[in-house]
């Protein structure tokens, strides 16, 4: 890549997994495609990918075992641990111009776990700077009607018009029940698609 890209995560609903899928998707970008990436935490004030680190680092430094499975890991992937910067919505840009401008480790993505509000202009601001964003979704009319109204609003005011250099809003399927109606999903989709709102064949099944 000849420039570092910028992928949010972002919804106005809490609860449908924002911050997991993030935290999954930086990991197997960084470890198993070998891709360089950093997380900027913008969850405030829980940080949520940013304390569950927090809780590793501090139970591999305790126990042995760990420890072992840890420095095992890294020989064997060649791969150091990724930065995880907490931050907020406001100080995201800034957060991760000092990250790129460090010397040394230069992620080739930088994932965003941003809140989904569009009601203040400096979270606009940083939205509007994103290369990509991906919106997790799960079949609930509450949750749907929110997600809509989201990505039409960036669809629409940032993409459409290229006030922004955003390049595309994903919707993905979350939390998917195996036990639900297919013609749910396919309803939704159709939904979804009226608003030209692009969707991922991929469906995150439901694990507890």
């Amino acid at each position: 890549m000849n420039k570092e890209r910028f992928v949010a995560f972002a919804t106005q609903k809490g609860g449908v997994g924002k911050s997991t899928v993030t935290a999954l998707v930086a990991n197997y970008v960084h470890n198993v495609m070998g891709i360089d990436v950093a997380v900027i935490d913008c969850d405030e004030p829980q940080h949520s990918i940013a304390g569950l680190r927090d809780k590793e680092t501090a139970l591999i430094e305790k126990n042995d075992s760990l420890k072992a499975v840890a420095c095992e890991h890294f020989r064997k992937s060649g791969r150091k641990g990724f930065p995880i910067v907490r931050s907020n919505a406001v100080q995201a840009l800034d957060d991760a111009d000092s990250l790129l401008s460090e010397k040394g480790y230069r992620p080739e993505i930088v994932f965003f776990d941003l809140p989904g509000t569009i009601n203040n202009a400096d979270v606009v601001q940083t939205i509007s700077k994103m290369d990509y964003i991906f919106t997790p979704i799960i079949a609930d009319r509450v949750v749907m009607e929110s997600s809509i109204k989201f990505a039409t609003v960036i669809n629409e005011q940032m993409i459409s018009t290229g006030k922004s250099g955003i390049k595309g809003i994903y919707l993905v399927w979350n939390m998917v029940d195996g036990r639900e109606k297919t013609e749910l999903y396919k309803a939704y989709d159709k939904v979804c698609a009226e608003f030209a709102l692009p969707i991922l064949e991929t469906y995150l099944p439901d694990s507890k």
